[in-house]
C-alpha cells in the first residue's frame, strides 16, 4: 500500500495510474475504521478498480467541537486493516492540505431540504462541512467509482447532489449495504465509545427500524413510530427523530405507501452518543 501525505505526490501518483489507463476507485473516512469501511475498500477491489482511501478528520462537519475532540482517533490500526484488506493507496492529508487558504475560503453548495432536515435539522452546518471537504477531495482524486455506506444515507443523496452540482458526470455513486453486528447494531466508529450496559441495548435501535419494515403493509406509522418511541425511552435512549421518507429523495411521509421506495430512519443518543440507522422498505 503506498502511503501519501501530500496534494501535489498524490495528485502525480494517479495522474501516472490514469494515463495507462487504470480506473480508480475511491472510499473517502474520518478514520477510526471498522468493517463497514473495510467492506467499501474491498467492493474497490472487486470491480477492479484502483482503490484510494483517505482519512481526514474534517473539523468542518462538526457543529458540536467537543464532538469532534471525542471523535476515535486510531492511524496505526487503521493502517493495519487497510493493508489487510488490499487498498492501494492511502491519502492521509492534514488540514492545511485540504484547506490551504483556511476553511472560510472554501466554497458552500446549496443542497435544498435535504441540509435542513433530519440530520441537517439536528446538526446545523453539518452538510455545508460535508460538501466542502468531499469537494475538494473529488477535486484531488477525481474518482471514476466513489464508494458510500449506507448507513448515513443523507448524506449519500447529498454527496449525489455535490456530483450533480460540480458536474463530474465522469464520476459514479456506489452505494454499499450496512455492515452490521449481530445483534444489528449498524457498524459506526462511534460505537467504540459506548460502554459495555449501552452496547448491550443499542441494538434496540435495529429492532426498531425492522419493527417499521415489517409492518409497512398492515400497520400505520404514526402507530409504529410511536411503538417504536416508546421502547427506546424505556430502554433509555432519547429518540432526535423517526421518521419515514421516499428512498429516491428523502422527502418525508406521513404514512407507509407502495407508491414509492421507502426508507425508515431513526436517530438516537444513549448517554452523550448519537447513534443513526436506516432500513430500506420496499422496492
Amino acid at each position: 500500500m503506498v502511503i501519501l501525505k501530500r496534494v501535489k505526490d498524490i495528485q502525480e501518483y494517479l495522474d501516472s495510474k490514469r494515463l495507462a489507463g487504470v480506473q480508480i476507485g475511491f472510499v473517502p473516512t474520518m478514520g477510526a475504521l471498522h468493517d463497514g469501511h473495510i467492506s467499501l475498500v474491498q467492493k474497490c477491489n472487486d470491480d477492479g478498480m484502483l482503490s484510494v482511501c483517505s482519512i481526514f478528520l474534517n473539523p468542518t462537519q462538526f457543529n458540536d467541537k467537543s464532538d469532534l475532540a471525542k471523535y476515535p482517533v486510531s492511524i496505526d490500526g487503521d493502517i493495519e486493516l487497510l493493508l489487510r484488506a488490499g487498498c492501494h493507496v492511502l491519502f492521509l492529508p492534514d488540514v492545511e492540505d485540504i484547506y490551504p487558504d483556511g476553511e472560510a475560503q472554501m466554497p458552500t453548495f446549496d443542497f435544498g431540504y435535504l441540509e435542513n432536515i433530519l440530520e441537517g435539522a439536528s446538526r446545523p452546518g453539518h452538510f455545508k462541512g460535508v460538501g466542502q471537504v468531499v469537494a475538494r477531495l473529488l477535486s484531488i482524486v477525481q474518482p471514476h467509482n466513489l464508494y458510500l455506506g449506507r448507513k448515513d444515507y443523507q448524506q449519500c443523496l447529498v454527496i449525489r447532489r455535490l456530483i450533480d452540482i460540480l458536474g463530474l458526470n465522469e464520476t459514479k455513486v456506489i452505494i454499499c449495504p450496512t455492515r452490521r453486528e449481530p445483534d444489528g447494531l449498524a457498524m459506526s466508529s462511534r460505537n467504540r465509545r459506548l460502554t459495555e450496559p449501552q452496547r448491550t441495548i443499542a441494538g434496540t435501535i435495529y429492532q426498531c427500524l425492522v419493527s417499521m419494515q415489517t409492518k409497512s403493509e398492515s400497520g400505520k406509522f404514526a402507530l409504529v413510530r410511536k411503538e417504536c418511541e416508546e421502547l427506546l425511552v424505556a430502554k433509555g435512549f432519547v429518540p432526535e427523530y423517526i421518521a419515514l421518507a421516499n428512498a429516491r429523495d428523502l422527502s418525508l411521509l406521513e404514512d407507509y405507501t407502495s407508491t414509492v421506495p421507502m426508507i425508515a430512519l431513526i436517530t438516537a443518543r444513549i448517554g452523550n452518543i448519537r447513534l443513526i440507522d436506516n432500513m430500506l422498505i420496499g422496492n
